[in-house]
């Protein structure tokens, strides 16, 4: 259905919106918290120093000036996980579910897009 280019932007920001209220809703149910960070430039950005190290996508290493050296899907993490912390986290979750956890004859794609219920936590 993706290959389809008139629907493919429609079916992919419907799947990232689902995951995002999976996200949420786990998170809520476990007692965390999501906060959602723009990705960009989080594996070019040194975690160390914040200088921006230029790289292609196939390289693997990041290698900054300061001396920082780790996998590039590694300081891109730490990159995020920075931006969530100065956020400091969402004003409110969009967290949706069921009052149940698991209901027989149902797939979990069917409960979290079921009835709606907000969660008591909010």
């Amino acid at each position: 259905m993706v290959k389809n280019h008139c629907l493919a932007k429609s079916i992919n920001d419907v799947a990232w919106s689902t995951f995002r209220r999976w996200l949420e809703y786990f998170a809520v149910k476990f007692g965390t918290t999501v906060v959602a960070v723009n990705p960009k430039m989080t594996s070019q950005k040194c975690s160390d120093c914040g200088a921006v190290v230029r790289k292609s996508l196939s390289t693997r290493t990041h290698k900054c000036a300061c001396g920082c050296e780790m996998q590039t899907d590694v300081n891109a993490a730490i990159n995020i996980l920075n931006l969530a912390k100065a956020r400091g986290g969402q004003s409110r979750s969009n967290a949706t579910g069921l009052a149940t956890s698991v209901l027989v004859g149902e797939n979990l794609l069917e409960q979290v897009t079921r009835t709606s219920v907000e969660s008591p936590r909010l």
